[in-house]
């Protein structure tokens, strides 16, 4: 009885303490203002960009696939910006696409030639890409804190992030063949990379079958696994204060070289780490965390200048 009042009270204080940062934070953004995204600060140098339409169960619509852009876009020029956790408000991450506020782009082509009418939804289809690309440049690391559904685009968004962290009532689907078409936003190009399992893979976009958290985790989708929604939040903004507080240089430096490598051979990514680092070898945030670490003290404690 004592360990589950001692949780009960853990976790009125996680959701106090969740709630006062969100209501300290929400003014120092007013920079980020949008109709589907709520951006707020969580503790020094950490944005949360939550995906805000709950009453449609964060369904991406027209407005969203381009706030995405705007706000990375921004969040990359930000400086004090040094680690991102997006999330989903309410009671899901995400249904995916809005399939009724979308379909008239394609559906309803304003041309009657067959390759113009091609030439302009190739062009749509190339906006909808960036719409999560824009996070895999974002030179910031972007952890994913996913829970209950995250279905067709959510996965698409999930992919392009750096870390995915999910609840234990987590589901991902790769819904798209289940509406007639093959996903082309970027499942289909980074999921394979992520989970290393081309047969699970092609089960996966296939056949539009949910994979429930423990597979996913198995499977090296998400990394970490937590009871409930609150927890999860709580372990990824621990994560990204952690992120946040080394060296802005060394660590959006690895994000590039990462994602350089991925789809580089092995030969091609050390020279470009070779010329990437004879420059920024010369950062003084070398000497200051090599002082850090000599002195046997918390990196947190180390002021690194802005990037």
């Amino acid at each position: 009885m004592a360990v589950n009042a001692l949780r009960v009270v853990l976790r009125r204080e996680l959701h106090k303490g969740l709630s006062l940062r969100n209501m300290s934070s929400q003014a120092s953004n007013t920079k980020y203002q949008y109709e589907t995204l709520k951006v707020t600060s969580e503790g020094d140098h950490v944005l949360h960009v939550e995906l805000n339409r709950p009453e449609k169960r964060n369904a991406m619509n027209k407005a969203f696939w381009s706030e995405m852009v705007l706000c990375f876009r921004a969040i990359s020029e930000d400086a004090d910006c040094r680690a991102v956790v997006i999330s989903g408000a309410g009671k899901m991450f995400t249904s995916g696409i809005d399939l009724m506020d979308l379909g008239s782009d394609f559906m309803q082509p304003q041309e009657d030639d067959a390759a113009r009418i091609a030439w302009n939804i190739r062009k749509k289809i190339s906006d909808y890409q960036e719409t999560f690309s824009v996070i895999e440049k974002c030179p910031k690391p972007v952890i994913a804190a996913i829970h209950s559904a995250c279905i067709g685009g959510g996965v698409d968004l999930v992919s392009a992030c750096d870390i995915r962290y999910c609840t234990q009532d987590a589901w991902f689907q790769v819904k798209e063949v289940d509406v007639g078409l093959a996903a082309d936003v970027g499942t289909l190009q980074r999921l394979p990379k992520i989970i290393g399992n081309r047969s699970l893979v092609n089960e996966l976009a296939f056949t539009a079958r949910k994979m429930m958290s423990d597979e996913a985790q198995s499977s090296g989708l998400v990394s970490r696994v937590f009871p409930d929604k609150p927890s999860l939040l709580l372990g990824a903004f621990e994560l990204a204060s952690e992120i946040a507080s080394k060296s802005p240089v060394a660590v959006q430096g690895t994000k590039v070289n990462l994602v350089y490598s991925r789809d580089h051979s092995v030969q091609e990514g050390l020279n470009y780490m070779a010329t990437w680092n004879m420059s920024m070898l010369q950062t003084q945030d070398v000497l200051k965390s090599a002082g850090a670490v000599l002195q046997k003290k918390p990196l947190k404690e180390v002021g690194f200048s802005k990037l």
